[in-house]
């Protein structure tokens, strides 16, 4: 039977359990490339020209780990949520890149709401490729989908019920994959955790909350991750003790989003911009710095 692979990076912070959860039901095996280190971040470094940022050059990198150890990878292109809702040139261009740069097969869906192009869509297409009758792949899509429902319900009382502890409290500003990579934001987040701060994700809001709520920000941002990240400070700036910003050199969408709420903001924050030759000893040099500075202003 076909083996799909799937690269730890980019699409699989929002999408990944989705497709485990949807291949599981289909009994397809799948092979997860492994979290972010060194060796990958090098392979997408040769693969990848300059202009790329260090996200989509890690995504390279996992696409390459996989090319030879299954018979399909799974590429997505997400343009569009509609409502002005685009997604970052990244998301477009993925699939491309990989289908010019790698001989491999590939298992390609669009999300395009502006055209009608849905995930329930995609992944119907995906079960056909695989061989999978219409009744075999809508269970597996309402097993997954029931289960990606309960997962983002609890993520989403998680998070909101920090903002009620009575402790520093501060808000991870990112894009999944970037925040909760090994190569970027991950030992950021433990060095929080580790000094007893209580990390808030930008990310585990209700999106449609957030996503409106960023207006009062910016009317004009059509970028949605970007609003859905701008929303969540709207969200919770009144119960949090300082922001982190955490962004992948050299993405567009954060440098142009981050530096429009940095200027409107009240409270303290951090800008960490990650490229391929940071080191975290630096980074923690700066966190310290601002862990010192939100202890200080507590204590006035």
């Amino acid at each position: 039977m076909s083996r799909v692979g799937i690269p730890r990076s980019l699409f699989y912070y929002y999408y990944g359990e989705f497709w485990k959860d949807f291949l599981d039901s289909l009994d397809v095996p799948y092979i997860v490339s492994p979290e972010t280190n060194q060796d990958i971040v090098n392979r997408g470094i040769k693969i990848a020209n300059d202009e790329m940022c260090l996200s989509l050059k890690n995504y390279l990198g996992h696409v390459d780990y996989l090319k030879d150890k299954c018979d399909y990878i799974l590429v997505p292109r997400i343009s569009n949520f509609k409502n002005n809702n685009q997604t970052c040139t990244n998301f477009w261009a993925a699939y491309d890149i990989v289908k010019n740069k790698f001989s491999v097969n590939l298992l390609h869906y669009n999300i395009d709401l502006e055209k009608g192009d849905t995930l329930k869509k995609g992944l119907y297409k995906i079960g056909k490729e695989l061989n999978k009758n219409k009744y075999e792949i809508r269970r597996a899509y309402r097993y997954a989908y029931t289960k990606e429902k309960k997962r983002i319900k609890k993520n989403h009382i998680i998070n909101v019920n920090k903002l009620k502890l009575k402790t520093i409290k501060i808000l991870i500003v990112g894009h999944p994959y970037n925040l909760y990579d090994d190569m970027i934001g991950k030992d950021i987040i433990k060095y929080l955790i580790k000094n007893g701060i209580e990390v808030i994700y930008s990310d585990k809001f209700d999106s449609k909350i957030t996503n409106s709520l960023s207006k009062k920000l910016s009317k004009d941002l059509y970028f949605k991750y970007s609003k859905d990240n701008l929303g969540a400070i709207v969200y919770s700036q009144k119960n949090i003790n300082g922001i982190i910003f955490i962004s992948s050199f050299p993405c567009a969408p954060d440098s142009l989003a981050n530096e429009l709420a940095m200027r409107k903001l009240k409270i303290p924050y951090l800008n960490l911009v990650i490229d391929d030759s940071t080191s975290f000893t630096g980074l923690e040099t700066r966190l310290e710095s601002f862990l010192d500075m939100l202890g200080g202003t507590l204590n006035d």
